[in-house]
């Protein structure tokens, strides 16, 4: 007869385990003291600062907005990726959110096709031309958002691996660039100071990791970035322009750019840029389940693209762009091992007070960026990492495997080896091809079919997973 759910069970021999206690916690689930709580938040808001404000600069300056507009586009950015990173980290019941330490914020992806879209548009309309498109890519996101679920049956660890692997290598010329100072156009882009910078940074964070403990070796690179930055003040390489400049306050009002504009070709090209987006969210999502030891099913992927889809769609009201996963966050957390959602809430929390009050959100722009640069290498190859992780326990003894895997991650690394390999491809094509995301895990996916699914009633692709 079945026991109570409130009482103890029977034991059901000598070798019987124990089942777990209603008290034990999974790590991301885990709710930390402050102590270790806001530095390992403080971790995550310096590795994706400059990617969350990186779009907004970028799209600002191509349309010609003044200071003023652009602390609003950038306020706008850090409010949206707050809103964006509590949802998806709390939830909202059963509709939205992952419950994994997951960053969203504005995709980088996102920017070659919005800057066409200004170039296409006549002054004064190329935001309102922008935010009209996001604004459908994000309707198209969570009309679609549910079938990725349902797909997950086709990206066993085989796949993974190699979507994993992809990328930490695809990212690698983020932080490279960061090291030569990040802005390539510089005349000093390159310069020995800075990359001297860089490998100072990376050095003290290899030297906390190797003689740290505990604690201190889990904010390795917090303490990097910290030493870093103040080794660049004696050297002038430290600017505090923004300091100075920014407003103590400012909030960015509904529609302030104009109300938005719907172009079919505008949107077409948001929506195949939306495909790409979730593709690399839900291959974040992977990685991250994967990490954290909980790993994503077709629910988990399903809530997580809503809240995509709900930051891309509402994003535009108050001057938001793509909302996607922020890979070097996932990096965060495979390298610090700090695996609690609650501690990427509290990152989020802190990106909502950055967007209100820029002031403090200028605090963590000075961070130099070749002190970025040195930390982010550590950051990024550790993504590598967990893919070859996984990629350990796909199976690579079979040929079939090791030529999927081959073929996959050449065609994931051909936009980096040769950014001009599908310069004559179709717009569209370009878009899929020309990130080696979206490549290799299209390529890894097809080769998966033909291997394990079509002709075959057995092999080696992860079971069907439902998804809500």
């Amino acid at each position: 007869m079945a026991q109570p759910a409130t009482g103890p069970a029977p034991a059901e021999g000598p070798c019987s385990t124990p089942p777990a206690t209603s008290t034990e916690v999974h790590p991301v689930d885990e709710k930390l003291p402050a102590s270790r709580l806001v530095p390992a938040a403080l971790q995550h808001i310096a590795a994706m600062y400059a990617g969350v404000v990186t779009p907004p600069l970028i799209i600002g300056q191509a349309v010609g907005l003044d200071a003023a507009g652009m602390t609003r586009l950038i306020a706008a950015g850090l409010l949206i990726a707050g809103c964006a990173t509590i949802l998806q980290t709390l939830g909202a019941g059963r509709f939205a959110g992952n419950r994994l330490p997951f960053v969203n914020a504005a995709s980088s992806a996102g920017i070659a096709p919005m800057l066409a879209i200004a170039e296409t548009s006549t002054p004064g309309h190329q935001l309102p031309a922008i935010y009209g498109a996001v604004m459908v890519a994000g309707v198209f996101c969570l009309a679609v958002g549910p079938f990725f679920g349902r797909l997950l049956r086709f990206f066993p660890p085989l796949v993974t691996g190699v979507v994993i692997t992809l990328i930490g290598v695809t990212l690698m010329p983020v932080p490279v660039s960061w090291a030569q100072g990040g802005n390539s156009e510089a005349a000093d882009f390159g310069a020995m100071k800075y990359l001297a910078l860089a490998g100072f940074t990376l050095v003290v964070v290899l030297l906390f990791q190797r003689f740290g403990k505990g604690f201190v070796k889990q904010i390795a690179l917090l303490l990097g970035l910290f030493i870093g930055t103040l080794a660049a003040i004696p050297f002038g390489m430290a600017d505090f322009t923004a300091l100075r400049e920014a407003p103590v306050a400012a909030l960015p009002g509904p529609f302030s750019f104009g109300a938005p504009e719907f172009q079919p070709a505008a949107i077409l090209s948001l929506c195949i840029v939306m495909l790409v987006l979730m593709t690399e969210s839900s291959a974040g999502m992977l990685a991250l389940g994967e990490i954290c030891d909980r790993r994503s099913d077709g629910k988990t992927i399903t809530r997580g693209l809503r809240t995509d889809g709900i930051a891309t769609l509402l994003g535009p009201v108050f001057g938001g762009f793509p909302t996607s996963a922020f890979a070097q966050n996932v990096g965060v957390v495979s390298l610090t091992r700090v695996r609690s959602r609650y501690v990427v809430a509290v990152a989020g929390g802190a990106l909502l007070v950055l967007g209100a009050f820029p002031v403090l959100g200028a605090v963590v722009s000075m961070v130099p960026m070749p002190v970025l640069g040195g930390a982010g290498i550590v950051l990024f190859g550790s993504i590598a990492v967990s893919g070859i992780r996984t990629l350990s326990e796909a199976g690579l003894d079979d040929s079939s495997n090791i030529i999927l895997v081959a073929v996959a991650l050449g065609a994931g690394i051909i936009p980096l080896a040769a950014p001009t390999f599908y310069a004559d491809f179709p717009a569209w094509a370009q878009t899929v091809l020309g990130s080696g995301i979206s490549a290799g895990a299209l390529v890894a996916v097809t080769l998966n079919l033909f291997f394990h699914h079509l002709g075959t009633r057995s092999g080696h692709a992860a079971p069907a997973l439902k998804s809500s």
